[in-house]
């Protein structure tokens, strides 16, 4: 659910805590104002609630009748006590208010009434109950606190399913309502974070002197920050961009030079083109391109594209598709004397392909790669002033568009693998179908090997199709139940269980319990498995599949699989499909230890995996040694456009890893699932690119047949953040008008969720439109919020580690765990991490220790002796390059900036950089005796990787971690974490909105509350506001110096590096209020008057100076001659004498009397209008004056 949401706007429930029904009045809860995150989640199905402290409900069974008569007038007699109450003139402190804990009102029978129903009669009950609220258009959901509810909860929720209504049980709570309800419910919640802030007196005097200074100097110079960079507004340069129009320029003597310049180099490329296709090596090549299938469809292709804008050209495995149809296009530009001319792009999904089929074309044209035919990937490129034909990935043309809306200079644009239905593709093709008006001289090609063309073809306005028939040899495909009839291998419960090593022992225990209850990839597919025949199999073979796991990726069937490869089958390489990097390295560990397939001299074990090096990708390329079967691991990378010209067998476990987006509990969720009929045929297909193949499908092929035809496109699955940021950048307008032009348009849910991250993080204002800082994020290529935080490491003057952090967290982890020894490995980690709680800073140390080594040529032997991965420093290394350049373009960072990372050594500065970057992604610590309670406010109890420095920890010593990553497995995990203090959280967290109370805060729409003195929550709140002024100047101008910020920025360092986290949580109540004493003692009477009970004056005067924060009062009581007793109450330096009494009892409780007149501010001048108890705060007053003397405005 979207953040704040269920914290805003107005709902109508159902709330059931006895067995006659109670129902929100509806005249008490009007809602307020539509806010756009309530409008958000009403358009997803959510009625959202504000957070009221009291809710009043009404009893159904007292409708219409005169209890409800009177039980209303005694309820609105109460709120307009409350209403007079919160109106009073004197100051209410968050800090010290007492309240009683948050709770509905509950009316029932009799506990005896309640014992004495059965389960029967209380499902009658609901019936009743659930037919009602279907009746009530206004009423969303019903609450009960029951606990016979809790008992019959399934009998209640198989009820509501059938009436269509939605169910689900938190903690104590039984929830029915009209919408789909998420895993979490902050709202039900009564242990959310609430934080009580304490600060040393002497720190918060320091911080405010500073401020008091900085403020009183931004006045002198007049430093109103609006008015001087008035005239920077990102929407006047946007409006400026989009209004000016291109007139039709007249030809120049210059331009005319440039034509003839062209035609000299056409020419030039058409004789070298000729001259290679003449010459023996040309032929040869020539001959082979012939024999493909699409040099038999070359010239429809070339006249198709000639004469339409868009050509939609599906391919089988092997036919040429990729390789030749760039090279027909460039050869005929080339031909006809347009080669300086022409410019094609042509988008692959992943950098491997770019990479490995630029290089394949460049070798059929004659050419060194960046000559006419070029690359360009993130990090690496080549290509050259001639490159007439660019190879690049999907994000690379994503990124020129942003600079360059019209792709100038573009004459054909070629987007592969559309069938794989990446976010980023389909990002693109909504884009060039905008962009193709505006350019009827741009020609687009969508290539796929296989894909639904009729889809795409409609989507372009009936665009012409053309398909290229195959060019592959015969695959022979074996599925599970062939293999076992073959070989009669025995799957049991226990050979399935995969092996990741003692540091994962926590999967193989995943892989037993799964047996016990059902999982998703085990559900998907027991319904074909439950109809299969497979009584043409022998009993053994039956047996086996009935032992079948289908959550098992299966290690050791596979090591079965490829052990009959090497020894029973003719030679060539072996291609093996799985699922993620675990999986590979620890099939690879398990082989490696395989007496034949571990063995150098007959087998060469390679990987294959997107975040490893271009240099290690490449070798799966190169033939091994005579008599070495080549056996490559690889994901569903290798299913398309990567062609391993010796594979003749393939093993299919038929899963991939795959992303997916739970939008209604604003999780990511990285889970196996299994493949598509479409990815299969192309795993299939790699086993006949140079003779007929063997494929081993190691999954029946009943379950193959249940397969989807396509996979779920990417847009349907991942968090949207970053694309909506992308539509706001290209200026395309709104972003759910133009995500609904998708093929798939996402669920609104997702979108509203994108647009909320955004708008807390700053990139969007409240009506969606790009903020300064939004558009320097839309410049980096990475997550936005790690831009965010690339982006205050350059204001704030410690980029160094911020760039390694950023760089980090972008790549893989760079700690390696070896399984023999884990405990090293572990123990040189901690090293890193001392006591400092933070993965990222761990990060940032082993990354300083690695580049000093590396100075002195040590780099290697640095990171085998900390268990680091060398290729990963040098990704870090690179990207850091890269991130300093594209900051040096944005301005943030000019070349002779000295002060870049003047500040880097300042470790609380830099965790409250990551806090800046990383919020909202931020959890709640609590320290119990055994262990530790993380919360956050999506999932609620979260848990922490066990590779984390925090994971091991017995305590945290921080209140909040802030997190880059969550994934749910069963449970929620976060990957990495920091922790923060208070102070980090409210200077450098999310936007603070003050609660109804002075010193109470709160945050993502009052999930995250704080109390505090009101002094302190002032300083909070002043430092927060110059400190967004001074980051908006910052990014208007990036020359703005910081100079007279000086007395600010020492005042935010001394509060975050001080703050020793002495508050604490809360939970679901209130530290007592401090009012003044007057306003205590007349709460004291009317609880007086209302309980009608109790007239001792001194108990009275006791609890109004003990709430008004005093100390108890003495008495001093003297016997008089008459043989009575007269008594002075002693408070606060002030004295109050009775008059005489018969005992020492009435004498002190006249005196106690005669001190709350006085308080009561009944004084005998009736023109005095004095409040006689503030003058018990004089003294305090006085001393806190040096304090509280400057104003803020």
């Amino acid at each position: 659910m979207a953040y704040s949401a269920i914290f805003q706007g107005g709902l109508k429930t159902a709330v059931f805590p006895r067995p006659c029904s109670l129902l929100l009045h509806r005249g008490l809860l009007k809602a307020s104002a539509c806010t756009p995150t309530v409008r958000r989640a009403r358009t997803a199905g959510f009625t959202t609630a504000r957070y009221f402290r009291r809710r009043t409900v009404v009893p159904m069974c007292f409708a219409r009748s005169p209890v409800e008569v009177e039980w209303k007038q005694r309820n609105n007699a109460a709120l307009h006590l409350l209403s007079r109450q919160s109106s009073n003139q004197y100051g209410r402190f968050a800090y010290q208010d007492a309240s009683s804990e948050e709770s509905d009102l509950e009316v029932g029978g009799s506990a005896q009434s309640q014992l004495g129903q059965s389960t029967l009669d209380n499902i009658e009950d609901w019936r009743r109950r659930l037919t009602m609220i279907l009746r009530e258009k206004e009423e969303q959901e019903i609450v009960s606190r029951e606990k016979k509810d809790r008992r019959d909860f399934e009998h209640i929720a198989t009820l509501a399913s059938r009436m269509g209504l939605y169910s689900r049980q938190y903690n104590k709570l039984v929830v029915i309502s009209k919408v789909p309800l998420p895993n979490y419910r902050p709202d039900l919640d009564d242990k959310r974070p609430q934080r009580e802030v304490l600060l040393p007196l002497g720190l918060e005097r320091e911080v405010e002197s500073m401020l008091r200074l900085h403020v009183s100097g931004r006045s002198i110079h007049g430093a109103d920050l609006s008015n001087k960079f008035s005239g920077l507004t990102l929407e006047g340069n946007v409006a400026s961009k989009s209004s000016s129009t291109k007139l039709p320029e007249l030809p120049t003597r210059k331009s005319i030079v440039l034509e003839q310049i062209r035609r000299r180099r056409s020419l030039q490329l058409r004789e070298k083109q000729q001259t290679w296709q003449e010459s023996s090596e040309g032929q040869k090549m020539l001959e082979f391109r012939r024999s493909l299938p699409a040099y038999k469809e070359k010239d429809a292709l070339l006249k198709a594209v000639a004469e339409n804008q868009v050509v939609v050209v599906s391919g089988e495995t092997g036919c040429g598709k990729t390789t030749q149809l760039p090279q027909y296009i460039l050869e005929s530009e080339v031909v006809a004397a347009r080669g300086a001319t022409c410019s094609i792009i042509c988008t692959q999904p992943r950098r491997i392909s770019a990479m490995s089929v630029s290089e394949r074309v460049a070798a059929e044209r004659g050419e060194s790669l960046g000559e006419s035919v070029g690359y360009k990937v993130r990090l690496e490129g080549m290509k050259g002033r001639d490159t007439r034909l660019l190879f690049c990935t999907t994000g690379i043309l994503l990124r020129r568009l942003l600079l360059d809306r019209d792709l100038n200079g573009v004459t054909h644009v070629i987007v592969d693998e559309i069938h794989e239905r990446g976010m980023n593709e389909d990002f693109l093709l909504i884009v060039l179908k905008d962009l193709l008006p505006r350019r009827p001289d741009l020609r687009l090609i969508l290539m796929s090997a296989t894909l639904n063309a009729e889809l795409f073809s409609n989507y372009f306005g009936r665009a012409p199709t053309f398909h290229i028939p195959g060019f592959t040899y015969p695959v022979r495909a074996h599925f599970l139940e062939n293999f076992l009839e073959m070989t009669g291998y025995r799957l049991t419960e226990y050979n399935q269980i995969d092996d990741y090593g003692q540091n994962k022992l926590w999967k193989m225990q995943k892989q037993a319990a799964m047996r016990k209850r059902k999982s998703q990839i085990a559900s998907s597919v027991e319904d074909a498995l439950e109809k299969a025949d497979f009584q043409e199999y022998s009993p053994r073979v039956r047996e086996s599949l009935s032992h079948w796991n289908p959550d098992s990726v299966g290690f050791n069937l596979i090591e079965h699989v490829l052990h009959h490869i090497v020894m029973k089958e003719r030679p060539g390489a072996v291609l093996v499909f799985m699922t993620g990097w675990d999986d590979i390295n620890s099939l690879k560990d398990q082989l490696q230890s395989h007496p034949v397939l571990g063995d150098p001299s007959k087998v060469l074990l390679l990987a294959c995996h997107g975040s490893m090096a271009s240099s290690e990708q490449r070798l799966i390329f190169d033939k091994p040694e005579d008599g070495v079967r080549k056996i490559v691991l690889a994901t569903n990378m290798a299913e398309t456009s990567i062609t391993i010209n010796d594979v003749v067998f393939v093993v299919d476990c038929g899963k991939a890893k795959e992303t997916s987006y739970d939008a209604l509990n604003n999780t990511p969720c990285l889970l196996p699932s299994w493949i598509s009929k479409a990815a299969a045929r192309q795993r299939r297909g790699r086993a006949g690119r140079v003779q007929s193949g063997e494929c081993y499908h190691l999954y029946p092929r009943c379950v193959h047949d249940s397969f989807s035809d396509y996979q779920l496109p990417e847009l349907l699955r991942t968090p949207l953040q970053s694309l909506c940021l992308q539509i706001k950048s290209l200026q395309l307008g709104s972003i759910t008008e133009f995500l609904s032009q998708a093929l798939q348009p996402p669920e609104p849910l997702s979108v509203q969720n994108a647009v909320e991250y955004l708008k807390i993080i700053g990139a969007f204002d409240e009506h969606e439109n790009l903020t300064v800082l939004g558009r320097h994020l839309a410049m980096l290529p990475v997550e936005p919020k790690l831009g965010k935080m690339l982006i205050y490491g350059a204001i704030f003057n410690c980029l160094d580690p911020i760039m390694t952090v950023v760089a980090g967290l972008s790549v893989r982890d760079p700690f390696v765990m070896p399984l023999d020894k884990k405990e090293l490995a572990e123990s040189a980690k901690a090293e890193f991490s001392g006591n400092g709680y933070s993965d990222h800073l761990v990060l940032v140390r082993a990354y300083e220790g690695w580049r000093e080594a590396e100075s002195q040529r040590g780099g290697y032997e640095y990171c085998w002796r900390n268990y680091l991965s060398a290729q990963t420093m040098r990704a870090i290394d690179s990207l850091r390059k890269q991130f300093y350049s594209l900051l040096k373009e944005t301005g943030l960072v000019s070349c002779s900036d000295k002060n870049v990372s003047s500040w880097a050594h300042d470790e609380y500065l830099v965790r409250s950089i990551i806090c800046a970057g990383l919020f909202p992604g931020v959890c709640s610590v609590v320290n119990k005796s055994r262990s530790v309670s993380l919360k956050t406010m999506e999932d609620g109890r979260v848990l922490l990787y066990s590779n984390s420095v925090n994971g091991a920890a017995p305590k945290i010593p921080y209140p909040w971690l802030v997190f880059n990553e969550k994934v749910k497995v069963n449970s929620v995990f976060l990957r990495d974490s920091t922790g923060i203090s208070d102070s980090t959280l409210l200077l450098f967290g999310g936007d603070m909105a003050t609660g109804g109370l002075d010193g109470h805060l709160k945050m993502l729409g009052g999930y995250l509350e704080f109390f505090m003195k009101p002094s302190l929550a002032k300083i909070y709140l002043t430092i927060r506001r110059e400190l967004g002024d001074l980051i908006q100047a910052k990014l208007l101008n990036p020359e703005f110096d910081l100079g007279s910020w000086n007395n600010l920025l020492m005042a935010t360092r001394m509060l975050i590096t001080e703050d020793q986290c002495e508050g604490r949580f809360v939970f679901g109540r209130k530290a007592p209020k401090r009012t003044s004493m007057k306003e205590a003692y007349e709460n004291m009477q009317t609880k007086v008057k209302d309980s009608a009970v109790g007239d001792n004056g001194k108990n009275q005067l006791q609890t109004v100076l003990q709430r008004a924060g005093h100390n108890i009062p003495t008495y001093k009581t003297k016997a008089l001659k008459n043989n009575k007793f007269r008594s002075t109450v002693i408070f606060n330096g002030l004295h109050f004498t009775g008059r005489p009494c018969s005992n020492k009892k009435l004498a002190e409780k006249d005196a106690a009397d005669q001190a709350l007149l006085f308080l009561k501010g009944e004084s005998s001048s009736p023109s005095a209008e004095v409040d006689h108890a503030s003058m018990l705060l004089v003294k305090e007053r006085r001393k806190r004056k040096t304090a509280s003397g400057a104003r803020w405005g």
